[in-house]
């Protein structure tokens, strides 16, 4: 007997998320901003998926193509004293913190002016000058961090918060739930935001828990949560803005459960059907036409009238930094042998 719940509704069928993107008030600049910033976001990861298929890159990469809205929406309501924490599949988060770009590319390229001296690769980045305290493979790792990152903040009363970005599989490492429990219970100004791609590594989710929603999670906390569609930019932006505001007013942490897609593997560049269970061809192209920098596009041309040579302007911008950052990084020297224990320990 199947006891599977669909509690994400139609969240979690792309046929039926039809619902076009509201701009609201929001300013055509600021709206003009995040199609930059998921375009930003987008060319980085292609290009890191072309270097990684062609050897450049020898680091694995766990690209995150289709979900950018999700960061980008987060990011908005942000300062550079707030704390950011991440996971393996972590360079939209990083850039949606306007972290450098150079940096991105030398650290996955192996480069000593890498994000951690070229000694981490693409899943460990941290650039804390702009609220990016970094990024690691161990599943849940990051999420008690940003839990004693919010108590800290707490303490020293500066009205800053703390975000921990994990995916659903996640939500099954006990860590979870503990940091859940004491950020409620403290009253932490801490956000969780669950980027509910429905795959964890290589299993779909129904093969793994008994609801496809994770906000459940938050709710047997007592913990104020937010369900959404996680490709339109604009409703991140405007549910994590009131999450956000709750926690500097010293109202507590909140759970946002943002639903998306990945479009590749798990690992790697390659455009995976096959992540473990068998995703169909069919369900892939659903889920593309929900592409949160489509849809964002969209609703500017329909609602704000903007044109052709407005997006060309932005993409050539952005294609043209790309372009010198990754030459800076690839000139950039390569770490000295004698670093290889250099940075284990933290000199006081």
């Amino acid at each position: 007997m199947n006891n599977f719940h669909n509690d994400l509704g139609d969240l979690s069928d792309p046929g039926k998320v039809v619902e076009a993107v509201e701009l609201g008030n929001i300013s055509t600049q600021l709206l003009l901003n995040f199609f930059r910033d998921i375009y930003l976001i987008r060319r980085c990861e292609e290009t890191i998926g072309d270097l990684s298929k062609s050897g450049e890159i020898r680091t694995p990469v766990h690209l995150g193509i289709g979900q950018e809205g999700v960061a980008v929406g987060v990011a908005k309501s942000l300062r550079k004293n707030d704390r950011v924490f991440s996971n393996h599949r972590s360079h939209s988060h990083y850039l949606s913190m306007g972290a450098s770009i150079e940096k991105l590319f030398a650290e996955v390229l192996g480069k000593a002016s890498g994000a951690s001296k070229g000694m981490g690769g693409s899943m460990h980045l941290v650039d804390r000058e702009v609220g990016f305290w970094g990024s690691v493979p161990i599943v849940g790792g990051t999420i008690p961090l940003a839990v004693g990152a919010g108590l800290a903040a707490k303490r020293d009363g500066e009205k800053s918060v703390a975000v921990a970005y994990f995916g659903d599989g996640a939500c099954e490492e006990g860590v979870l739930h503990e940091s859940l429990n004491l950020a409620q219970v403290m009253q932490l100004p801490v956000i969780f935001v669950c980027e509910n791609n429905l795959y964890s590594s290589h299993m779909d989710m129904h093969l793994r828990q008994p609801s496809n929603s994770v906000s459940r999670f938050a709710e047997a906390h007592k913990m104020n949560s937010y369900l959404l569609d996680g490709n339109d930019v604009v409703k991140v932006a405007t549910f994590a803005e009131k999450a956000i505001r709750r926690a500097r007013n010293g109202d507590g942490p909140s759970f946002v459960e943002a639903v998306t897609f990945r479009w590749r593997g798990h690992v790697g560049p390659e455009m995976d059907l096959d992540v473990g269970v068998k995703r169909s061809a069919e369900e892939l192209a659903a889920w593309m036409q929900l592409d949160p920098l489509k849809r964002i596009e969209d609703a500017l041309r329909k609602n704000r009238n903007c044109e052709d040579g407005v997006f060309e302007e932005i993409k050539l911008a952005v294609d043209k930094s790309i372009e010198e950052n990754l030459s800076l990084a690839r000139a950039a020297e390569d770490p000295n042998l004698e670093n290889l224990l250099g940075f284990v320990y933290e000199k006081n």
